[in-house]
Order: C-alpha cells, then sequence, then structure tokens
C-alpha cells in the first residue's frame, strides 16, 4: 500500500511552462476576441467612427477600415489572433467587409459563451455552428440578384451603386457618386485582366477631394533630373515610348585595375573609350525613333543634354511598378540592353505630356492603345485624409472587380443578415434536441450587423430591430430585402434604395467567421512555451524579477 503511495513525481515539461486547461481557458479566449470585436465594433456602416492609431515611430494613421485596424493594433494574444488573420483574408480575398467578419466571428462566441459556461460540449456547438454556416451560405446564393446580360451603360450604373455602398462607410462617404463612377472607369479601362497593380493610386496634397481625376492612362511623378531637362520638349502626340533597364551614365572604372601605360597618349584613348561607350548607347537610343526614354535606372547629365539637344524626353530612376504600367499600357517591352532595338518592343500612345498637379509635376501617357491600365490622382488636404481615402478606394476597386467577375448582388445595410437570421430560427425549429438551441444562438449572432448599424448612427437599435423582425416575418417574402435607413433611423427597402453589395462579400465573410468561431471552440489548453519567455526575460531577469534561473516575463529590447 504504502509503494503505491510513493509514486514519483513525472515532470513532463519544461521548468516554466505555462499550461492552462479546461473550461475556464476556453472562456479566457472567448473573452479576448470579444475584447478585439469591441475595439472594431464602432467604425461599422456609414455612420461608422474611425480609429485614431499613434504607433511607437510616431507615425499617425487614421482609419475606419478593419483590416488596417487589426494589423496596426498589434495584438500578442495568440487566441485573438485569429480574428486579425480572417480580416487580413477576407481584405485579400474580397477586400471589404472586414469589420463585419471580426464582429461576426467574435459575436458568434459570444453567443457560444453561456453554453460552454452551462458545460456544454465545445464539438456539438462547432457541429451545430458548421451546419448553420451552410444553410445560410445556401440562403445567400438562393436570394442573390444576378445583374449580368445588362448593357455596359447599364452595368457601369449597376456597379458604381457597389461601390457606393463600400465608399459609404469611409471618410470619404460625403463624395461617394463622384470616386464610384472614378472606380468603375479604372476597373473597366483593366478589363477582364486580374492585376490589381495595373491601377495605379497617386496622392498629391493640396486642393479639394473633387480636384482628384483618372487618367485613362499611365501617371508618375517627375523624377529626379539633371541639367538639360528643361529644354527638353514636355508634350507629344503619338510618340514612340523606349523603356530601359539600364543606366545612361558616364561610369568610373568599378574594379580596381591596374594599367600600365608606357605612352602618355594611350591614356587619353582609354578615356575616349569611356566616352565612346555611353555616346554609342545614346546614339542606339535616338536611331531606334523613340521620342521619350525611361529607364528604371539613373540618367545622367550627359545623356539628358544629349536627347534634349535631340528633341526627346527621358526620365530616369522611374519607379518599378511604374514602368511595367507603361509596358502594359503603351504595348511596349523593357529592354536590358540598346543593341538591336527593333520597332516592335517600343510603345506608344496618343498623347504625351508634362502636368503640373498641385506642387508636384506628373509625366501622363494617355490614349494608350492596350488601354489596360488607369491611374487615379488622388487630391485632399491632409496626408492622412489622402491616405485613407486610398484605402478606401482600394476597397472600393476589389468590390467593382469582385462584382465584374461574380455578378451577383444582395441587399445591404443588414437586410441579408436579418433575412438569413429569420430563415435560420424557423429551421432550428424543425429540429428536435439541443442543436436547436445552437442553431438559434448562430441566427441571433448574426442581427449584431444591423444592430450595430443602429448603434452607430445614434438609433435605437431595439426599436429597429423589431420592425425588421416584423417585417421579415412576413409570409408574402416581401420584407426580405428591408434593412436600415441610416438617413431617417428607421427601416427601407435596400434592394430598392440601391444598398447593394456583392453576395461573394457576404459568403465569404459568414464562411470565416464561422470558421474561426469553431476553431477557437476547438482549443481546449494553451501551452506557453518559456523558452521565447527567457529571450524576453533576459532583462527581467538581470532586475531580479526572473523565475528560477532569471527566467521571467520581462519587456520586449527594442
Amino acid at each position: 500500500m504504502a509503494s503505491s503511495m510513493m509514486q514519483p513525481q513525472i515532470i513532463l515539461l519544461k521548468e516554466g511552462t505555462d499550461t492552462s486547461q479546461g473550461k475556464a481557458q476556453l472562456v479566457s479566449n472567448i473573452n479576448a476576441c470579444t475584447a478585439v470585436g469591441d475595439v472594431v465594433r464602432t467604425t461599422l456602416g456609414p455612420r461608422g467612427m474611425d480609429k485614431l492609431i499613434h504607433d511607437d515611430k510616431g507615425s499617425v494613421t487614421i482609419s475606419n477600415d478593419g483590416a488596417t485596424i487589426m494589423k496596426l493594433l498589434d495584438i500578442v494574444h495568440p487566441a485573438a489572433k485569429i480574428l486579425v488573420d480572417i480580416a487580413k483574408s477576407q481584405d485579400s480575398e474580397v477586400g471589404d467587409g472586414t469589420t463585419t467578419v471580426v464582429l461576426l466571428a467574435a459575436e458568434f462566441l459570444k453567443e457560444a459563451k453561456p453554453f460552454i459556461e452551462d458545460g456544454v460540449h465545445s464539438q456539438n456547438l462547432i457541429r451545430s455552428y458548421r451546419t448553420a454556416s451552410t444553410l445560410a451560405i445556401a440562403k445567400v446564393k438562393e436570394l442573390a440578384v444576378s445583374i449580368e446580360g445588362k448593357n455596359v451603360e447599364e452595368k457601369k450604373g449597376l456597379l458604381a451603386k457597389c461601390a457606393a455602398t463600400t465608399l459609404s462607410s469611409k471618410l470619404i462617404g460625403g463624395e461617394k457618386e463622384f470616386f464610384a463612377t472614378m472606380v468603375v472607369d479604372a476597373v473597366m479601362a483593366i478589363g477582364n485582366d486580374d492585376r490589381l497593380n495595373l491601377i495605379g493610386i497617386k496622392k498629391v496634397p493640396g486642393g479639394n477631394m473633387r480636384d482628384s481625376f483618372l487618367v485613362d492612362g499611365v501617371a508618375f511623378k517627375k523624377t529626379f533630373s539633371y541639367a538639360g531637362f528643361e529644354q527638353q520638349p514636355k508634350k507629344f502626340l503619338n510618340p514612340k515610348i523606349l523603356l530601359l533597364n539600364i543606366e545612361l551614365e558616364l561610369k568610373s572604372e568599378k574594379e580596381n585595375a591596374e594599367i600600365r601605360l608606357s605612352d602618355p597618349s594611350q591614356y587619353q584613348s582609354i578615356v575616349d573609350a569611356e566616352w565612346n561607350i555611353i555616346y554609342d548607347k545614346l546614339d542606339k537610343c535616338v536611331e531606334s525613333g523613340a521620342k521619350v526614354v525611361l529607364s528604371r535606372l539613373a540618367i545622367g547629365d550627359l545623356a539628358t543634354q544629349y536627347f534634349a539637344d535631340r528633341d526627346i524626353f527621358c526620365a530616369g530612376r522611374v519607379a518599378e511598378e511604374d514602368l511595367n504600367r507603361v509596358a502594359a499600357a503603351a504595348g511596349g517591352t523593357v529592354q536590358t540592353s540598346v543593341n538591336n532595338i527593333i520597332d516592335e518592343v517600343l510603345g506608344t500612345c496618343e498623347i504625351f505630356e508634362e502636368k503640373q498637379v498641385g506642387g508636384e509635376r506628373f509625366n501622363i501617357f494617355s490614349g494608350c492603345p492596350s488601354g489596360r491600365t488607369a491611374t487615379i490622382v488622388l487630391r485632399g488636404g491632409a496626408d492622412q485624409f489622402i491616405e485613407e481615402a486610398e484605402r478606401s478606394l482600394h476597397d472600393a476597386i476589389m468590390i467593382v472587380r469582385r462584382a465584374v467577375k461574380n455578378s451577383t448582388v444582395v441587399p445591404g445595410g443588414g437586410a441579408i443578415d436579418m433575412e438569413i437570421s429569420k430563415y435560420l430560427r424557423q429551421h432550428s425549429r424543425t429540429i428536435a434536441g439541443k442543436s436547436q438551441l445552437f442553431i438559434n444562438s448562430y441566427a441571433k449572432a448574426l442581427e449584431v450587423i444591423p444592430r450595430q448599424l443602429c448603434d452607430n448612427a445614434g438609433f435605437d437599435a431595439t426599436d429597429v430591430l423589431n420592425k425588421l423582425r416584423q417585417k421579415h416575418a412576413m409570409q408574402s417574402g416581401e420584407g426580405a430585402s428591408y434593412g436600415v435607413d441610416i438617413n431617417t433611423g428607421g427601416i427601407s427597402d435596400s434592394f430598392a434604395n440601391f444598398v447593394w453589395e456583392p453576395a461573394v462579400v457576404k459568403i465569404n465573410a459568414i464562411n470565416a467567421a464561422t470558421e474561426a468561431a469553431c476553431l477557437i471552440l476547438s482549443v481546449d489548453e494553451t501551452v506557453k512555451n518559456p523558452k521565447s519567455e527567457s529571450a524576453q526575460g533576459d532583462a527581467a531577469g538581470a532586475m531580479g524579477r526572473g523565475r528560477g534561473g532569471g527566467r521571467g516575463r520581462g519587456m520586449r529590447r527594442r
């Protein structure tokens, strides 16, 4: 008997390893995710507030884009990091709905919390949530309306409505019609090409938002230039464009070569050889017939003056993305050598000109033959404002691109969420067993979107939600597209008011939020490895706060 009492203690994990498990651990993870949801909660919708984030380098960001805020928050809690990841994936996949996805995931977990505390096994919840998610996505697809089969003008109008819905929740919401049209034109310009970098956004501080304009081609800031640049012509009609990736500069010998001369006159021939090399390169550029020469590397003062004497425009140190966009638009190819330049590698455009925009000079290529690129030049007062406008336009461009590809839309303003919620509640009543409660809680969680839209606009959420429930419960189904009316504080037909969003945004959001919620619910133990802490805790160990051999949680050394 005594021998069985004297069992040796088993040491399985390294000393200082922090393990937490069981129900308390799961509830703690749920609380962390709810806290993250509360941070971005107020940024939802047209009346959403903005967040001002000030980092350790002193740079200030003002934004109400869920993904941007999540990225800048620098969250360290391991479970809450999952919400950051779903916001990023929503942003890269569809571009908008980043706040929605975080809110939904946090709300699903919040609804699951009382069940967990009452001792329900998390796998039962996960199973029901997955079923509810499948039903919800099927319902979204069923309610979606296609905008295919319309002529170009009609389609442009419909896409502009989708862009306006996205922009209404941003800082530039006041000018949403102006920017929505611009975004649609830009997306239409690149056609079926998937590369987003073909739409450039250039920021010029100063002026008014309405001074922003769309260039049907490429525009970029004037690059650093040498003497002689001012004598070059600044406007051409139908010029040939030569794109290079070489330096047109006099180069001193890089390698420490040693040359022994027996005759001083030979020295001159070596110097001449260097000059001949560069003149040879420049002559070949001129012979190609190009009137505009762009290079990713430097074009020196000698070359600048040489081109100016021959009425050729040149720009060196052009950013790579701008050069690639000129190549895509003008139909040229970037050359790494000036030998054997044939007409096929030269690009062309209808008009090239250098224009003053605010305090900057811009090189603008318009009327490009392939036309597969566009540039939006943004104007505005403060730098932070222009930065946020750029992020907003990125979201709108992504949404329009998605709507062009998957041309089905659903009513926004919380209408689709209420309709799915009603459908899931009805469905849950047909199920016997605990699953009925879980699917019902999933349905309740979906109401967070219209509720938050009301809260952010300062309306009575309970009142509006009751009206919405009543509308959506109508047997005829005519209330299916009713959502929150942000302007009056009541409810209205979102579809008739053109508050639309692509169905793919909703499907992705529901999918990602359910995945994240299920992932967090399936974790029952967290093990914190002490090794990583000891690296961080060296400083703390020296101060005597260490645990066992100077290990401890200290401030990270910067």
